[in-house]
């Protein structure tokens, strides 16, 4: 079994651990989706209404919906739906609301699990990068 908290270190041991079971799954040919792993990680504690309410709130704005026999892919290289399946895991396990999951400190503990992985939030680090040229440019007009 598994013991969730809603803080920065447990949210790595939570990114490494996905990470191990993607890896186990592979070599034993299952299945790695939010069923399985949850599966994995709680035992008969994932009934079918737990997997259903977190593919629930795993389902973002920007995704279709999430389905419990959905293919996760590597965290490693596309974190985004990984993040959600762990906010919601957390969330559901924890009975408090998704927005009460720290996203900072899980965001904090991919960077510190991943740290040569895909960034998550790519187009804030973008728009952080043109703004410092921006700034650079004008600093460096001729005279």
């Amino acid at each position: 079994m598994i013991k969730l908290e809603n803080n920065e270190t447990c949210f790595v041991q939570l990114w490494l651990r996905l990470e191990r079971t993607r890896q186990m799954f592979g070599m034993q040919y299952k299945r790695f989706c939010i069923r399985r792993v949850m599966q994995s990680w709680l035992g008969s504690e994932a009934t079918d209404e737990m997997v259903w309410n977190v593919c629930q709130l795993a389902t973002g704005h920007e995704y279709e919906p999430v389905y419990g026999l959905d293919i996760l892919p590597a965290p490693s290289l596309h974190p985004r739906r990984s993040r959600e399946f762990l906010r919601a895991l957390v969330a559901v396990k924890l009975g408090i609301g998704i927005r009460k999951v720290n996203l900072k400190a899980l965001d904090r503990a991919y960077s510190i699990a991943f740290p040569n992985s895909t960034p998550i939030n790519v187009s804030k680090k973008r728009s952080a990068k043109r703004r410092g040229l921006e700034n650079e440019e004008d600093e460096e007009e001729p005279p």
